[in-house]
């Protein structure tokens, strides 16, 4: 799969607040935690605007269905507007 951002970007260091005994066992398991964290939060981008997306999608739906629905039947403020 092909990654959702610039490879050849330039790294830079970031400053973050971690649970230190959860950093030095995921230290003993490998050997480029940055990596790592490259790699997971990547995944978690691609996620986040997936999911994004579908919102977005549901909420045209439903504006089209409202939009048809107003369409066919008439606003239902009609009834009730005395202008």
């Amino acid at each position: 799969m092909a990654a959702g951002y610039d490879l050849e970007a330039r790294k830079r260091p970031v400053n973050l607040t971690l649970n230190g005994n959860l950093v030095d066992q995921a230290k003993t398991l490998t050997d480029n935690l940055s990596a790592v964290v490259e790699s997971l939060l990547s995944d978690f981008v691609t996620q986040e605007r997936k999911a994004q997306a579908a919102r977005s999608r549901s909420v045209a739906e439903a504006v089209a269905a409202w939009n048809a629905f107003n369409e066919k039947s008439g606003s239902i403020a009609d009834e009730y507007c005395s202008l």
